[in-house]
């Protein structure tokens, strides 16, 4: 997901996981929606295995009354009655016999209202009336019962009953299309690929559906406002090239199409399983959202089907996916903009960490306030300075084997660190405390002084102390010379080797995270 707001939303919670008695396998979704009012009404089957004994069934569910939120009207299992209540966002179930262990079972929850948010229902910029459903981080439960959290992931359908004038997108596989009288039309998606609630999604609006003229082994379509089609298809078409680039690199696409959507996510765009949201500002016809689109393509893989334990660990979503834009840009554009893209993400994160004192694994945060340059850009700086720890072939195999172990599964920065030290044979526990665990960035002040007839460099670090190479050119009349130097005490000397005037030049290469300490 791109950090880009086009409106204000305040969501103050705890970011650390809570202990998982339930895993949700499969959810079904009728939903039905109206021309006449926002009201929706649904259907939830939810097919639950209990990790443990339990009296009642837990979901989240924003809780309402005279269709203000979401109101439980009917919970059944089976042919039989139960009882139920909400409270608190939370839709409680009494079952009619105690769970055991491992147990799986289906419950049919019929509900009515009006979404308070996770599905925007408005007009787009041609004033027309949309339905978009925009669930991260939690707030899928706005609109429907689930276990919104990320590390309970499933698979899910949506059955969706709508005025036939809207075409609807979904995750997954279209199952059917059809016309069901009174001006009405039933869309069935499935996905079957298990994925978190953040990212399953709808859409409805009178949309003008491209396909990509390729010959890929997955479709690649635009689904755009009919007014923004032409601009739209062009824009997005840029989609088969990113997926190819991202398969080369990290490994077969996970799911079964690429739909690149229109829409009025609150964010520059969300990376819905296979449907990507982008804001209606995506389409240009100048083809000026590149990187985005890169961005959102790339969460696919990382996000959706490798996903982080909790929203703690959110950088193994959101700084893999702006690093590997960063590689994309590289490839495509060369080395020049490649390392202007990583000074523009070391600025940004300097600037951040001036007044935020929270490491990059942040249990503290809450979750909106989590869409920062620590998550993001410096995440991004971790794995680029990875990358030069280890070097390229290694860096790549790293994310290969992470993505497929932890494919359909979640992750923590520690199961990543396992995986990096395992592939690289190295110790790496010190890399990954201080850049994941430590606030902050190394603050350098570096001197250049005499010694005797010759010169030395003094590099002096702040009050933190961190471990990292850096590289210097040392400039001349008579060439450039080249050091890599390992700092790992406050105060570093090294000399010069210079015959007349010279100057220097920190980092030249562009890899380290580092600012001037004043």
């Amino acid at each position: 997901m791109m950090r880009i707001f086009l409106s204000f939303i305040l969501i103050v919670l705890c970011v650390t996981g809570k202990a998982q008695v339930i895993d949700v396998q499969h959810y079904k979704y009728e939903i039905e929606l109206s021309d006449a009012s926002d009201a929706i009404n649904g259907k939830a089957y939810v097919t639950v295995k209990f990790l443990q004994a339990l009296p009642e069934l837990e979901l989240d569910l924003v809780s309402g009354k005279d269709q203000n939120g979401m109101y439980v009207f009917q919970v059944k299992e089976g042919n039989s009655l139960l009882s139920s209540k909400q409270a608190n966002d939370k839709l409680i179930i009494s079952l009619s016999k105690p769970s055991s262990k491992n147990e799986v079972r289906t419950f049919e929850i019929s509900y009515m209202g009006t979404p308070r948010d996770g599905l925007i229902i408005s007009k787009n910029k041609f004033g027309e009336r949309t339905f978009f459903a925009d669930n991260w981080p939690n707030r899928a439960h706005n609109w429907i019962p689930c276990n919104d959290v990320p590390s309970d992931k499933a698979t899910v359908e949506f059955i969706v009953t709508a005025p036939s004038h809207y075409r609807i997108i979904s995750n997954g596989a279209l199952k059917e299309e059809k016309v069901i009288g009174n001006n009405k039309k039933r869309t069935h998606w499935l996905e079957d690929i298990l994925i978190p609630t953040k990212v399953m999604v709808i859409g409805a609006a009178d949309f003008a559906v491209t396909r990509v003229d390729n010959s890929y082994h997955i479709p690649v379509t635009a689904w755009t406002y009919k007014e923004d089609s032409a601009r739209g298809a062009y824009d997005y078409s840029l989609g088969d090239d990113i997926l190819h680039f991202f398969e080369s690199y990290i490994g077969p696409y996970p799911f079964n199409k690429l739909a690149n959507v229109e829409s009025k996510t609150i964010f520059g765009g969300m990376e819905n399983a296979s449907a990507i949201f982008y804001a209606e500002s995506s389409v240009t016809g100048k083809r000026s959202s590149e990187a985005l689109m890169a961005h959102e393509i790339a969460h696919q893989w990382f996000g959706n089907t490798a996903t982080e334990k909790n929203f703690s660990h959110l950088w193994l979503s959101e700084g893999f996916a702006t690093y590997l834009t960063d590689m994309y840009i590289e490839q495509k554009y060369g080395i020049d903009s490649f390392q202007k893209r990583l000074q523009n993400e070391r600025e940004t994160v300097i600037d951040f960490v001036k007044n935020f004192d929270q490491p990059v694994v942040d249990t503290v945060t809450s979750l909106m306030d989590l869409l920062n340059p620590n998550s993001y850009q410096k995440g991004a700086w971790v794995l680029h300075m990875l990358r030069e720890e280890v070097g390229d072939s290694t860096f790549k195999k790293i994310i290969n084997t992470y993505y497929n172990t932890y494919k359909l599964k979640n992750a923590d920065t520690r199961d990543f660190q396992k995986i990096a030290e395992s592939v690289s044979g190295k110790d790496l526990k010190w890399f990954f405390d201080q850049w994941l665990y430590k606030p902050g960035v190394p603050e350098l002040k570096i001197q250049v002084k005499a010694d005797n007839e010759d010169f030395k460099l003094e590099i002096t670090q702040g009050k933190t102390l961190y471990k990292f190479p850096i590289e210097i050119s040392i400039i001349s009349k008579s060439g450039t010379t080249h050091e890599r130097l390992f700092i790992d005490k406050q105060v570093n000397e090294v000399k010069v080797k210079a015959s007349g005037p010279f100057r220097i030049q920190v980092d030249p290469g562009v890899k380290l995270l580092y600012a001037e300490l004043k």
